[in-house]
């Protein structure tokens, strides 16, 4: 399994947020995490990320634990996210706010930077040239040059996929990558993330959007007041009374 969640729980002072939550996610698939209001999805999300350190139980990642490492640490070992309002450069193009998603694959080294050595050249032309071609991936082949905060909402929230796709990460956490967007833009993202786990990424997303859950979700979590409510593919989950009595707010048979 590339990740693992082990009896995973999140205290903030008296307040319960995650309760013994476990489940274990198999490479190159989409899995979603749903839940009403308060059920706790961000805080497994920031969890996952590295924004919280756990108060109990493990996470795992391709079997070693990296609970309470910073996000900076599991960026390193391939872990990417976005925000769901992006956490763009504004005043840097969209290239250039890709090409800073790629600062971990660049030679930071002062003297060969003061020097110019020609390696380093290259290195700044190819990752020029990889952030063009992330670009057009996302459908922004045409905005390089822009400046990002000239966009507009869903492009930058493409923008910021594209800047975590330069990581070149094997997980990618998507915040709400739906939020505020128009059923256009909603389409966009949903043949993105599509796109983006035939490559061979697998993608985590925290979303309310329930008709882009449904559509691109190979594995559905579902929880209620921090707990894991159930889990299954999307069919099944449409069709658990539990998870349809926790969303409507009637009992469950």
């Amino acid at each position: 399994m590339l990740l693992e969640v082990v009896h995973l729980t999140k205290s903030f002072g008296g307040v319960v947020a995650v309760a013994d939550v476990s489940f274990a996610l198999p490479a190159g698939r989409i899995h979603s995490i749903i839940g009403p209001n308060g059920a706790g999805k961000t805080t497994l999300f920031n969890l996952i990320a590295g924004v919280y350190a756990p108060s109990g139980g493990r996470i795992r990642l391709d079997g070693d634990d990296v609970a309470g490492l910073k996000p900076h640490e599991l960026a390193a070992r391939g872990v990417g996210r976005t925000f769901q309002t992006p956490q763009i450069f504004a005043d840097m193009t969209a290239a250039e706010n890709v090409m800073v998603g790629r600062h971990r694959q660049l030679d930071r080294r002062l003297l060969p930077s003061l020097v110019g050595w020609k390696s380093v050249a290259a290195a700044d032309r190819a990752a020029r040239a990889g952030a063009d071609a992330l670009l057009a991936k996302v459908g922004l082949g045409d905005a390089a040059g822009t400046q990002a905060g000239a966009l507009p909402y869903g492009a930058m929230k493409r923008l910021e996929i594209a800047r975590a796709l330069a990581g070149e990460p094997r997980l990618l956490l998507l915040d709400e990558p739906a939020a505020g967007l128009n059923p256009t833009e909603t389409a966009e993202i949903d043949r993105l993330i599509q796109q983006i786990a035939a490559g061979g990424v697998t993608v985590i997303l925290v979303e309310h959007d329930m008709k882009l859950v449904m559509a691109v979700s190979d594995h559905v979590i579902v929880l209620e007041s921090g707990r894991k409510l159930a889990e299954g593919t999307a069919a099944e989950i449409r069709a658990d009374a539990a998870v349809i009595a926790a969303y409507l707010g009637v009992a469950a048979p």
